[in-house]
Order: structure tokens, then C-alpha cells, then sequence
């Protein structure tokens, strides 16, 4: 995860992240996860789990590295995801198609994180993060795309929500909430299966098909190529967190990006 000063990065049991303070210096705090999704093998439950590993995370991150600064804290981005919300609200109870639904409801999604980018370093700090650990990965110099980014989330979510919540639509009005919510979770769940397979299978015609709207946002919108100081940042994060996950402390060295807020 990219920061407006630095980056989080975490792997299956630890976390690190590091920020660049107002004096250029580096500050690093790292530890141990306080909710580890590796660890849960239920495939239904395992996709919403990873997101909540990460909610769960960021409180820690901030008592322990109080100078990080976290994307989403920015009041004009607080208000954008307080709008977009009450924007879908109405959308859902339009008259729209449920296809036309999604497609606004994903575009109104992506505007807090537009918010979140203007005006900061986070773009940078988001290329910094997947140049650095793309590099880790492949054993050579990667550009600031990557191939888990959570933008690739964006196709798998779209097609899983539409299908959700098409059935939800069938169900009777006094269930229509939960049954939403029903869908909501279960999209959740199956996107983050259907985005593993995308990962393992990325010449797949399906699963380009699926990356290519996360990508095109990726590569024009949510990631910039960074400054020398801020890349040798996400390198200090990476090489920390490779470090609490080495076969030396009791792990296999593995590491992997935060899913987004």
C-alpha cells in the first residue's frame, strides 16, 4: 500500500513501512499482523478476510509509526467517499439496469481514490512500491505497473457484483437488503478467487480481458514513476518485511501487497 509519505508492505504473518519525514531522514516501524488472512483456508470467507486484515492493520501502523500518512485521512477525500456513497445509494434504487448500475457504481467508486492522488505523492509512492517488489519478484528491474495491483480488482468486482446483485434483485422486497449484502460479501469473496486465477493465469485471453480495465487505471491514473528517494523508501519497507519473513525467523521469505482501502 502506498502512503502519501511512504509505504506499507506486509506478507503473510509480518508488516513493515517506512516514510520519509519533513527532514529527508527514514523512519521504520514493523511487526506482527494482528489479523493474518494466510492463515484461513475457507475460500468463502477468505476474500472479505483480506480486507479486514488490512482494516485491521492500519490502526497498528498509525500507533506505531504515528508520521505515516495514510491515503485516505485527508478531509476533501473523507467528503469524496461520503458523496459517492450517497451517489450509489441512489443509483441502486434507480430504475437503471442493473448492468448501467454497476458500471456508475464502479466509476463513483474510483473517485475517492482520484481525490486521494491529487495534489500528494501518493502516485509516486504507488510506482516506488510495485517497482520495488516487481523487482524482488522477477530478479530484474520492473516498471511501476503490476500485475497484483488492486486497480485488477476492478474487472473481477464488476462482473461479480453485477451478478450478485442481479439476484439479489429477485428476492423479495422485505429480504432485498440482506440479500444484497449477501451478494456484496459473496462478490467480495469471489473476486479475490477469480483475481487469484488471473494472477496464475495471466496470458489467459479471460483473465487480460478481466486485468485490462485495472490496468488502464494503473498505468494513466494511479501510479507515477518515482524519485530515487522515494523508490530506495519502498526498498527499506520490502527489505524489512522479506527480513521478519525469512526461513532465518521461522518463514519462507515471501511478501505481497496490501489490498487497497
Amino acid at each position: 500500500m502506498a502512503l502519501a509519505n511512504g509505504v506499507l508492505v506486509h506478507g503473510p504473518r509480518y508488516w513493515s513501512c517506512a516514510v520519509r519525514l519533513e527532514d529527508r531522514s527514514l523512519e521504520v516501524a514493523s511487526g506482527l499482523k494482528p489479523l493474518r488472512a494466510a492463515e484461513i483456508g475457507n475460500r468463502l470467507i477468505r476474500g472479505p478476510a483480506r480486507l479486514a486484515e488490512v482494516f485491521a492493520l492500519l490502526p497498528e501502523v498509525r500507533r506505531r509509526l504515528p508520521a505515516a500518512q495514510l491515503p485516505f485521512q485527508r478531509p476533501a477525500v473523507v467528503a469524496t467517499m461520503v458523496g459517492s456513497a450517497a451517489a450509489v445509494k441512489l443509483i441502486r434504487g434507480s430504475r437503471l439496469s442493473t448492468a448501467a448500475q454497476e458500471v456508475l457504481a464502479a466509476v463513483l467508486a474510483v473517485g475517492p481514490a482520484a481525490v486521494a492522488l491529487r495534489g500528494s505523492n501518493l502516485a509516486e509512492y504507488h510506482g516506488a512500491e510495485h517497482i520495488s517488489i516487481g523487482t524482488y519478484e522477477h530478479g530484474e528491474e520492473r516498471a511501476k505497473e503490476h500485475e497484483r495491483c488492486g486497480s485488477h480488482m476492478l474487472g473481477p468486482l464488476l462482473l461479480t457484483s453485477a451478478v450478485g446483485n442481479a439476484l439479489a434483485s429477485r428476492a423479495p422486497s422485505s429480504l432485498r437488503p440482506a440479500a444484497r449484502a449477501a451478494a456484496g460479501v459473496g462478490a467480495i469473496a469471489a473476486s479475490v478467487e477469480l483475481f487469484s486465477w488471473m494472477v496464475q493465469n495471466e496470458r489467459n485471453p479471460l483473465a487480460r480481458a478481466l486485468a485490462f480495465p485495472g490496468h488502464e487505471l494503473q498505468h494513466r491514473f494511479v501510479t507515477a514513476e518515482p524519485s530515487a528517494e522515494q523508490l530506495e523508501v519502498a526498498n527499506v519497507a520490502l527489505e524489512e518485511c522479506l527480513r521478519l519473513e525469512s526461513p532465518g525467523n521461522g518463514h519462507d521469505g515471501t511478501a505481497e501487497e496490501a489490498p487497497p482501502t
